[in-house]
């Protein structure tokens, strides 16, 4: 029932166009249920006494309310569609906005084709769903009952004879109900994973013709695709058996009304317009039901659609503020990680044991240390990406835990080594670091990160288009733009996650030169790959397994000659 009231949920802003649209079906149904009584007075009464003003005017009559009728099947079939769109618009949006409250870990663990198949293609089912479904079993309750009256009080026998084979219809019709909402189930479910493999293929086109593996990803998507191919036709199979049978079922039905009717006929129980009039509402008896047949499939992928969406509602981000939580504003950036150890949960090792760091403001602290011992998993635990298993991280003295996720993400700048350039031109690029900027903020900034320059002989300038994933653009013109964002955020604290390490020498040493100017001022933290990008810092921590095995100034650690410069020099050498 929870099901059900949310669904229903979604109608309320739209309640009197809704109600419109009723209205003009039962408005339909109204006019449909009139004409066997016609018919019957004009072939009882009208025809064989001869009454011609009686046949002209119930003929204007009926012309006038078939054009009536006309208009509101007008209004039931634009405006009914148009609150089905509306509803699809208002949970797309309400599953997208959810999207966003999501933690890193769903992503981790759910491939972006699912996502995209329950915010498009569930939801265009649902559609279907919310402008058919009120009005199918409108007009269907309306003329079922409509037409039973109408029959009992024609011949109450003829009408027990139609109830007796409509049982055995109804019986069949929900036996197959059950398997065809379960083959609906699996055909959203492989919707779902040939939607993920189409994704994931052409995001990496580019390393497929890398590697000559086109044969191999058409092979991976045969496979999917014959998938989802059986699920359908498992699906239609089911359909097919429900919809001939029912359709069989239907016909026996008229058959035996006009074969007894006929026989009623003969012993005078019915007269010829009484046989009519019974035949007409027999049909109408049976639209619903055929209504219903016919909507059966799509309500089974409305519904397995909706599910679906329910199910991705339902999710919870297991990174949530708390009830109390306080706004972090205009802070000195003084982050200590206190005994913290972390791991990313499913039987996994832990990455972080009991590691202690403290960084006080405005300081440029470097990790270093080999691939594995959770660098960029500190990076990462400060703007509260994961929470930690134990220990605590705080900010100023308070706990990040007690502070608004929203506050306390907006005074971090993060540059990665995996910079995510979006369809759209250099501007949006940028702009993107604070939406509300100037477009002199913009140049601001892009000057700041060195990329002003090159920005100028392009075509089109800030409003050149740099291609899906800035394909356009070098890895070095990428990573100026992740900068120019940042300037733009103008955060107290920033973290550079291996910022430089895919970038050629040259490139590194004038991406260094931008990322210098960026943290002057800020409290830094800097996970590097490469030694010889991090030697100014105030201070850097060699990390080993677990803990922090060496810590000091780079010349210091050199003066050391221990782990940190033991592999300094086999990176110069």
């Amino acid at each position: 029932m929870s099901l059900l009231k949310r669904f229903l949920g979604y109608y309320s802003p739209y309640k009197l166009l809704f109600s419109l649209v009723m209205g003009c079906a039962f408005g339909v149904t109204f006019v449909e249920l009139l004409f066997p009584i016609i018919t019957k007075q004009f072939i009882n009464d009208y025809i064989p006494n001869k009454q011609m003003h009686a046949i002209i005017t119930w003929s204007i009559t009926l012309f006038i309310l078939y054009v009536v009728r006309a208009a509101f099947q007008y209004i039931i079939a634009y405006w009914g569609h148009v609150v089905g769109t509306k509803m699809e618009a208002d949970m797309r949006s309400d599953l997208f906005s959810h999207l966003h409250t999501l933690s890193f870990k769903f992503y981790d663990d759910t491939k972006t084709g699912q996502i995209m198949s329950r915010l498009v293609g569930d939801l265009r089912e649902i559609t279907e769903l919310a402008h058919h479904g009120p009005e199918n079993l409108l007009l269907s309750s309306v003329m079922f009952i409509g037409s039973f009256l109408a029959l009992i009080s024609t011949e109450w026998k003829l009408t027990l004879v139609l109830f007796s084979v409509l049982a055995i219809l109804i019986s069949f019709a929900l036996y197959k109900r059950t398997a065809m909402m379960k083959t609906f189930r699996s055909v959203r479910k492989s919707h779902a994973e040939i939607n993920a493999k189409v994704e994931n293929s052409i995001s990496g086109i580019r390393l497929c013709k890398t590697f000559t593996n086109e044969q191999y990803e058409i092979e991976q998507f045969q496979e999917r695709n014959r998938s989802y191919q059986l699920s359908y036709q498992d699906a239609y199979k089911h359909m097919a058996q429900y919809h001939a049978g029912t359709k069989f079922l239907i016909e026996i039905l008229l058959l035996v009304v006009l074969s007894i009717g006929g026989y009623f006929v003969y012993t005078s129980v019915m007269n010829y317009g009484e046989l009519v009039q019974f035949l007409l509402y027999a049909t109408f008896f049976v639209k619903p039901i055929e209504r219903l047949v016919q909507f059966t499939q799509q309500f089974q992928a409305g519904v397995a659609g909706f599910e679906r969406f329910a199910e991705m509602m339902d999710m919870e981000s297991n990174i949530t503020d708390a009830p109390d939580a306080i706004m972090l504003k205009d802070p000195e950036g003084d982050i200590l990680l206190d005994n913290v150890s972390f791991d990313y949960g499913n039987g996994q090792e832990p990455v972080l044991e009991g590691l202690t760091l403290h960084i006080p403001p405005g300081r440029k602290m470097a990790l270093v240390g080999t691939s594995g011992v959770g660098k960029t998993t500190v990076a990462h635990l400060i703007p509260r990406f994961y929470d930690v298993t134990d220990g605590s991280i705080s900010i100023d003295g308070k706990d990040i835990r007690e502070i608004t996720l929203r506050s306390l993400r907006e005074n971090i700048g993060l540059v990665q080594q995996d910079t995510f350039i979006f369809w759209g031109t250099v501007r949006e690029n940028i702009l993107y670091g604070r939406p509300s900027a100037s477009d002199g903020e913009v140049i601001t900034a892009a000057k700041q990160a060195k990329i002003h320059d090159f920005i100028k002989t392009l075509p089109e300038g800030y409003n050149s288009l740099v291609g899906e994933r800035g394909v356009k653009l070098s890895g070095g013109q990428k990573q100026r733009i992740a900068i120019a964002r940042v300037f733009l955020k103008n955060p107290p604290i920033l973290i550079l996650d291996e910022a430089t390490s895919s970038l050629d020498y040259t490139t590194e040493v004038e991406i260094k030169r931008s990322l210098d100017i960026l943290a002057t001022g800020r409290t830094t933290l800097i996970v590097a790959h490469r030694l010889s990008t991090i030697k100014d810092a105030d201070e850097i921590l060699f990390m080993k397994g677990d803990s922090i095995a060496e810590r000091g100034t780079h010349q210091m650690l050199m003066d050391k000659n221990g782990l940190y410069a033991g592999l300094y020099r086999a990176q110069e050498a």
